[in-house]
Formats: C-alpha cells, structure tokens, sequence
C-alpha cells in the first residue's frame, strides 16, 4: 500500500499517524555517523520551562525514529546550547554552530527577538535557522536561510482579537510584553480588535523582568475595561493574573496562546481559572495523529503534552524527512524545505511551506478556557462582564 515511500518515510509516518503505516520489517540500529542538529533555546532563566518542554518532544521523536533505522542508517542527535532567550547568547552560540561542519540545521531560538539577534549570522554562513516558536512577521524575512513552522502573528494575533470579541468584549485594555515581539502582537491586536467594532481603552507595555504590576492595574482599571488581554509568556502572564485578582478586579482575562503551558497553570493558582486562550494543539482533539501523539507522551512522560512539546515533535520529524529526501548538506536541507511536501505533523496534519513566506500555512485554532484548574475547550458560554 505504501510501497512508494521509503522506510525513512514510512516510519515517520508512523511516528505520527500511528501502525498503520509502520515498516514491514524491524529496522536494524542506526549504525552511522550522528545527523546533528544544533538547538539554542531558554534551559535556564525565565523561560526555562519552554526548553524543558523542547526536550520532551524532541526525545520522544527521536526515539521513535532511531529506532525505526534512523535515516539512512544514520542516528538524529542534537545539541542543546542554553542561550536562556538572551539575544547577546544567541549571537554567541550562532558563531559556535556555523563554524561547526557536523551541524547541519539550526533549531530555535525560544523568542523572536533572540532569534533575529542570529539571524543574520545563519544567513550570511548558509546554515539554516529553523524558529518553530517564532511568530514574529519579519522573522522570516532575514533570508532564504530563515524558515519557520510556527504561526505568523500577522495571522494569530487578529485570530485571539477574533476570540476576544466572540466572547461579547467589547472594551479591551492590553496588557503587552515590552519587547519587538510584544510590540508588534499589541499593534495586531489593536488593529484587528478595532476592525471587529471592539474599542482598546487602555494599552500598558511592560518590562520582561518587571514583577509589580499594582500601578499599572490602577491605570486599568481607571479604564473600566471589560476584559484585560494579556500578550504574555507564561510566567510574566500567571504573575500578572494573580496581582489581577490581588487588587480586586474581577474584569475577565483573555491571553494569547503563548501561556498555554501546564506551568501556566501552576504558577497562577485559582487566578488561572476563567482565563481564556487559544492554541494550535490541544491534547483533547480527537485527529489521529493528536491522539496517537498524546498517547505516546503520556505513557513515557505520565502528563499530558501542550503546544511546546508538539512543535518540538513535529520539528524533528520534519527533519528527518527533508534529510531522507534531500540530504544533509546545508543548502540542501534549505532547497528541501521549500520543496518538502505533506510532511506528517501533529499540528497541521499535514505539513507544506510556501517558499515565498518560508511557513506552514493552514494551522487551526483551538479556544481554551481554564475550568477548574485544567484548560478545556470553550464550551461557547459567553462570560458575564462587570
């Protein structure tokens, strides 16, 4: 039935759609030189929890392809340099990979901004830079080396302002991460919701190591929003949801989809609960390829997965068939990502680029609220605002 692919391509399907697809025969073990791919991404700092996350999906691919015969009789392995989000790190750990002949892709970094910092170092040595977290417009804009699975937030943001709206808000006060990222997420936002008959009363920018926020929440609530939107990380947006709470506004909570993180939930509390998000993975869809995912992660890792574990997964299984198809050279991985076509993925099901744009297009949205400490998919019951 699948005999047109090959046991690299096979296996991989696999990997993400379940047995169905597996090879006819047991795999022998990778016996040959390592493929090796550099990672640069936040182990230590405050987003070191997304790295952690990393690290999960990536093992749980590689296990399974490994063992399925690697590709072309060679083992995937990576290297995982902490650059904890740091611009000046990425830089650094950027000449590190380039002047090493055994990387042949770059992964990461976390954030946009620590991304770009490097782009132009990926560039300009030819080694592909793959941000599968990087929704930032411009991030693919710094060259043909420069590629990314992650969601533009030209087209994300204006989806969360879509949410925002559906719920019944029409009288928002941002509150937005101070950085290029966050920036350009609070002009989408504002934009789109603006566009949608919605009224942005208050827009408040903060420091990524702020941690008192009670100033700028009198500012807030002064505005007498409807509905405080957070465009936040996980930790700055659970710290910010409990001083919501602390100071006694009941408004609702609407953030965007870079909080959906178990550690979301742990770090905020009881403020979690009435939050509302969205994301391009939820452990609770009912797709094959979703739910063979999930299965595989719970029974290594006892928990469920969130979005960070997913792309991670999906990453290295869209490694592994552009270097089966097309090589492990530098510029060949590059001409094979801009030709790879129905890449198996969690996320998108199937997964193609546009060589124009240099990302996956079709990624579906997913609207979460938190219930009784666990996200669960919006059951379409508009909020009462005050």
């Amino acid at each position: 039935m699948h005999a047109h692919f090959s046991p690299t391509r096979r296996a991989l399907l696999a990997v993400t759609f379940g047995a169905a697809f597996a090879p006819a025969a047991l795999a022998a073990s990778p016996q040959g030189e390592p493929i090796l791919l550099g990672v640069s991404g936040p182990l230590t700092g405050p987003n070191a929890q997304y790295g952690a996350q990393w690290k999960k999906g990536f093992d749980l691919a590689l296990d399974a392809i490994n063992g399925a015969g690697g590709v072309k009789g060679r083992p995937l392995q990576y290297q995982f340099e902490d650059s904890q989000a740091d611009p000046r790190q990425t830089v650094a750990i950027a000449q590190k990979f380039v002047s090493d002949p055994k990387i042949v892709v770059e992964l990461g970094d976390f954030s946009s901004t620590a991304s770009m910092a490097a782009s132009s170092i990926y560039q300009r040595a030819g080694l592909v830079q793959f941000g599968f977290t990087n929704s930032h417009p411009n991030f693919t804009k710094g060259g043909d080396f420069i590629w990314s699975s992650s969601v533009s937030q030209a087209d994300e943001t204006p989806r969360l302002a879509k949410y925002a709206t559906e719920l019944g808000f029409k009288k928002l006060a941002v509150l937005y991460l101070n950085t290029d990222w966050g920036r350009t997420s609070q002009t989408l936002f504002s934009n789109a919701a603006k566009s949608l008959g919605a009224e942005v009363v208050a827009a408040e920018g903060y420091q990524p190591d702020e941690k008192d926020f009670r100033s700028t929440l009198v500012r807030v609530r002064d505005a007498n929003p409807d509905v405080i939107v957070l465009i936040s990380y996980y930790a700055d947006g659970a710290l910010i949801a409990r001083q919501i709470r602390s100071v006694g506004l009941k408004t609702p909570i609407v953030a965007n989809g870079s909080v959906y993180s178990p550690k979301f939930i742990e770090l905020a509390g009881d403020a979690a609960n009435g939050v509302f998000t969205e994301t391009n993975f939820f452990p609770g869809e009912q797709r094959p390829e979703v739910q063979n995912f999930v299965t595989k992660f719970r029974a290594r890792y006892s928990e469920d997965p969130d979005t960070f574990n997913a792309v991670a997964y999906d990453t290295i299984v869209l490694m592994a068939q552009v270097f089966d198809q097309f090589g492990t050279e530098r510029a060949g991985v590059r001409d094979g990502l801009a030709k790879v076509k129905d890449v198996p993925s969690v996320i998108f099901g199937k997964a193609t680029f546009d060589p124009e744009t240099r990302r996956v297009a079709g990624a579906r949205a997913v609207y979460l609220e938190v219930r009784d400490g666990k996200f669960a998919p919006w059951d379409g019951v508009k909020p009462t605002t005050n």
